[in-house]
């Protein structure tokens, strides 16, 4: 390879040098992180694995330090606009720059080792959060737990948001197969949180195998959060239980506890913009679990609805359109820019009969279409994280 010099040059590189986009397994990555940091990483983590919530549990916490006088980093994924979006320090997007440092340094030594280009942003998080010197970083898992890249780091808190069924392929198609690959990322004598309602067994059973102190967090919130749905005053517990069982090295006040709380805020969950007089919804929703979810919240007004939709073709898209079919009167189905997508042909099929649908040439088309149609005040736009993005990016421009 020749000197890399932009971001771009980068990702690109990124995803040719490994040829299976997701290859779980901790050993390549372990031989580059422990050369990188023989010692462990220099602040507190907290992981936070889950089917769901996941985003929005740690825009919580992440928002709960920025009130504080200590240092945050948040590494989420995937971004939506842009990769960088991945990396956050109190709440401020990393530039170009110190992603490409990174990104140097991990190659120096690197070797012959190959990484997969989530591999590369775990790396590289880590060492951005090294070098700005946090006190804590708050890491969201991204698929599963025991064998995500994520969990080379040993955490000081473990937060376990809940388990549907989601990835199958990968994690099993139980939600106890599942609650044993999130229960992964628990360690010995180290406290975990799990704010699932109704939590698989293997959870408790692998906690008890390793001796981690896990306990289950089953009351909601009850303070003022600007997040919408019942489901986010969970999250917000769960946020303030890990938090918690920081106190002794970061101690939080109340009042930085329910400000945090309060203004915490996450684009693409039931995000809502308004064009035209029309209330845009954008959900990155995209398994049953989360689309239930978004129903529910939907249904608390009963505005006449039309939904732009997609969707990866490795999801049980049915689920997905029946458990929110009674609140959209009408669909636009648009075809997404990524291998895993579904054809506009093969997503119609997925509908019943009943339904009101139109296949768009693309997200442009669906987009002027609904903000021109009269009959509705709403249009949801979900699916997937794909879906969202080509929406926002449409959507600047208005």
């Amino acid at each position: 390879m020749g000197r890399l010099k932009t971001l771009n040059e980068w990702l690109n590189w990124q995803e040719s040098l490994h040829t299976q986009e997701i290859d779980l397994g901790l050993e390549r990555i372990g031989r580059v992180y422990k050369k990188l940091f023989p010692n462990g990483v220099p602040f507190q983590v907290i992981t936070v694995a889950g089917t769901n919530g996941k985003g929005s549990t740690i825009a919580f916490i992440d928002s709960i330090y920025q009130r504080s006088n200590f240092k945050v980093g948040a590494f989420t994924s995937p971004h939506l606009v842009q990769y960088n979006e991945r990396f956050t320090i109190n709440g401020k997007m990393v530039n170009d720059q110190s992603v490409c440092q990174a990104f140097e340094k991990i190659e120096a030594y690197r070797s012959d080792t190959s990484l997969t280009y989530f591999e590369f942003s775990t790396l590289a998080a880590l060492l951005i959060f090294a070098n700005e010197k946090v006190d804590v970083a708050v890491l969201e898992i991204g698929l599963g737990g025991r064998l995500d890249s994520v969990n080379i780091v040993d955490p000081n808190v473990s937060v376990i948001t809940n388990i549907a069924i989601d990835h199958t392929d990968y994690l099993g198609d139980t939600r106890e197969a599942i609650g044993f690959e999130k229960a992964g990322i628990m360690r010995e004598n180290t406290p975990c949180v799990c704010g699932d309602q109704n939590p698989p067994a293997s959870i408790q059973k692998q906690a008890d195998n390793i001796n981690a102190r896990l306990t289950f967090i089953n009351k909601p919130y009850q303070g003022s959060i600007v997040l919408k749905g019942k489901h986010q005053q969970h999250n917000a517990a769960l946020a303030v239980a890990a938090v918690n069982q920081l106190q002794s090295v970061l101690p939080i006040n109340r009042a930085q506890l329910s400000q945090g709380l309060k203004k915490a805020d996450i684009s693409g969950r039931f995000q809502t913009i308004t064009i035209n007089n029309k209330t845009i919804v954008l959900d990155v929703a995209h398994n049953e679990a989360a689309i239930k979810v978004l129903a529910s919240t939907l249904k608390t007004d009963k505005t006449p609805t039309l939904a732009i939709f997609s969707a990866l073709k490795d999801k049980n898209i049915e689920l997905m359109i029946n458990a929110i079919e009674p609140c959209i009167d009408e669909w636009l189905v648009v075809p997404l820019s990524v291998n895993r997508a579904i054809n506009t042909q093969d997503l119609v099929k997925k509908f019943s009969l009943s339904s009101k649908i139109t296949a768009c040439k693309n997200m442009t088309s669906a987009i002027h279409r609904a903000l021109n149609t009269q009959q509705y005040q709403r249009i949801v736009i979900f699916g997937s994280f794909h879906t969202v993005a080509d929406a926002m990016r449409i959507l600047d421009k208005y």
